[in-house]
């Protein structure tokens, strides 16, 4: 079925990271990765992001940003985006893949996840939180 999952958030530095660490540990026979639709390209994870991450036993060392295409789009089953507006970007970018693209936030009443980016630490433990869900959620149903 979804034997590989791609999750895509803006710069691809906070929260898709950190939901790519969460399912892999989840999921651990399937292929995860992410992308921004403007990614940060080659940065690290943000500093906090990592620091809330680590906090809950994720680390995000070794995670490089990289920029979502179509190509890379195709290469996944399933992808998982945090907010509306990047459902239609993806479809503009790749027309194709918009029915394999879904909110990650889907099985918690299609929830967006907003982006923690230059926000407090507050902030980023609010987002781990719904990642975490959002992750549990999709887990769940995939039968991880």
């Amino acid at each position: 079925m979804f034997n590989s999952i791609l999750v895509v958030c803006t710069g691809n530095i906070c929260r898709s990271p950190i939901a790519e660490r969460l399912l892999q540990h989840k999921l651990p026979k399937k292929k995860i990765s992410s992308a921004g639709l403007g990614a940060l390209v080659d940065h690290a994870a943000d500093e906090t992001a990592s620091l809330v991450a680590a906090n809950h036993g994720v680390s995000l060392d070794g995670h490089q940003a990289r920029q979502f295409t179509g190509t890379l789009g195709r290469q996944f089953d399933l992808l998982l985006v945090m907010e509306k507006q990047q459902l239609e970007q993806i479809s503009k970018i790749a027309p194709e893949l918009r029915g394999k693209t879904m909110l990650l936030g889907h099985w918690l009443g299609s929830k967006e996840i907003p982006d923690p980016y230059r926000q407090s630490t507050e902030a980023y433990e609010f987002i781990y939180q719904l990642l975490d869900k959002a992750c549990t959620g999709w887990v769940n149903k995939l039968g991880g």
